[in-house]
């Protein structure tokens, strides 16, 4: 396909003014990316390549489109999840000119129309969220993959996807795992999900944590971010985990560790951060206390049980935007919010944009590194790979800067010790 301007599908183009205020805000947020921005849009680095996005569409992925846009690239992008496109920011850069295919509410059928629309554009480089576009490339458009250079993946559910694909064989260019970045797991998936969960919760239910049993399924980064900011609103939380490590982490930190039959029992609220289906279920459900809010912040819906929810239902309302009544046949009231995708994309607005800044000036460099490579006739094999440490060094670098700190430098006198091994008592 030839590069078509204005060709797009989004809701409302007329709440692209909205949007574009929203982008702005974000843009003063997000200074390391700007400042990439700022040094690649003279030379313009991605004149030529075709950049395909399958990624939440937030105010601060329009900063990161945008800035694919001004190094030089042509993008056509896609929401990554059915409930978090936001639809002015869709309606702004589709009033820029970028070919974006999202809306809010979309149904599944209509969600892989969108990918499937941003593939015409046959393009050089992918950017995924959950990996659902490579996926989607991979087994219903094989024939344009002889044209893809390399993508890069923003998740952990995405990484472990591609991470099973490459370890089958079935991965057929290389991928960069953006998500497994120091500068994005130990801050995006802590901070900003810990964060933008809570925020999500609050809006759908205006609901006290102080006081409440906050049962948090899931102790790794994300999990463990939003038992942070539960515990820090006063709540008592309860950490449910398979992971032995995981589990002896969350005790050591604070929180009770019990199985999830246990803390159905006497949870308030219960929020899922695993990446694995079926973690709360019918048996669950039943044992819950009438009232008991139940949420998820991993990528898919599958974590809650949401059709053994439907089974033992004797009504069900929406009672409040994004939180669904679930009056059970006992008696018993369910609160599902946001439909059990994420609660903090769905029923807010994601991350905060300062934390996103950091995730997504690795999303521009770890495309930018495949460019250059390319441009140097030089291809990586298809496998994952993890971002170098000298990236995330630079970006950190950067973000404290930005942030007015200063740190400290070692001398080559303690170079030289750290890197003599006859030294000792």
């Amino acid at each position: 396909m030839d590069e078509k301007k204005g060709y797009y599908k989004v809701k409302d183009l007329s709440l692209a003014k909205e949007g574009k205020l929203k982008i702005e805000w974000a843009e003063s947020r997000m200074p390391v990316l700007m400042a990439l921005r700022e040094k690649y849009k003279k030379s313009k680095p991605f004149k030529g390549f075709t950049i395909a996005g399958c990624l939440h569409v937030t105010k601060e992925t329009a900063v990161l489109v945008k800035t694919f846009a001004e190094a030089g690239a042509q993008v056509s992008w896609s929401g990554c999840n059915p409930l978090s496109t936001q639809d002015d920011i869709a309606a702004a850069l589709a009033a820029d000119g970028i070919s974006i295919f999202a809306w809010h509410g979309m149904n599944v059928k209509e969600f892989y129309w969108c990918i499937d629309q941003t593939l015409k554009f046959k393009p050089h480089l992918t950017l995924d969220d959950g990996a659902d576009l490579i996926f989607t490339l991979h087994n219903k458009h094989s024939q344009l993959i002889p044209n893809v250079i390399g993508g890069t993946e923003e998740t952990t559910t995405g990484v472990h996807r591609l991470r099973a694909m490459a370890k089958n064989g079935a991965l057929k260019y290389p991928v960069i795992a953006v998500n497994d970045a120091e500068t994005k797991w130990d801050f995006d998936n802590v901070y900003g999900t810990g964060q933008s969960t809570i925020d999500g919760i609050l809006r759908a239910t205006s609901v006290l944590f102080a006081g409440k049993n906050v049962v948090v399924a899931g102790y790794g980064h994300c999990g463990r971010g939003v038992a942070m900011r539960a515990k820090g609103l006063g709540a008592n939380v309860i950490v449910t985990e398979v992971k032995p490590t995981a589990a002896l982490k969350a005790t050591l930190e604070g929180f009770r560790v019990m199985k999830m039959d246990d803390a159905a029992k006497i949870g308030d609220i219960f929020i899922t951060a695993t990446g694995v289906k079926d973690v709360i279920v019918e048996r669950h459900f039943l044992k819950m206390k009438d009232g008991a809010i139940v949420c998820n912040t991993g990528h898919y819906d599958c974590e809650i049980n949401i059709p053994q929810l439907k089974k033992h239902a004797r009504t069900v309302r929406e009672i409040r935007k994004d939180n669904e009544e679930y009056t059970l046949k006992n008696g018993n009231r369910i609160y599902l919010l946001a439909k059990g995708r994420l609660v903090n994309l769905a029923a807010a607005e994601g991350h905060p944009s300062e934390v996103m800044d950091m995730s997504f000036a690795n999303q521009f460099m770890a495309q930018l590194r495949l460019v250059e490579l390319f441009k140097q006739g030089k291809r990586l094999d298809n496998q994952v790979y993890d971002i170098p440490p000298e990236q995330d060094e630079y970006i950190a670098s950067l973000k404290l800067a930005t942030m007015g700190y200063s740190i400290d430098k070692l001398t080559k006198e303690q170079i030289a010790y750290i890197n003599d091994y006859s030294a000792g008592t």
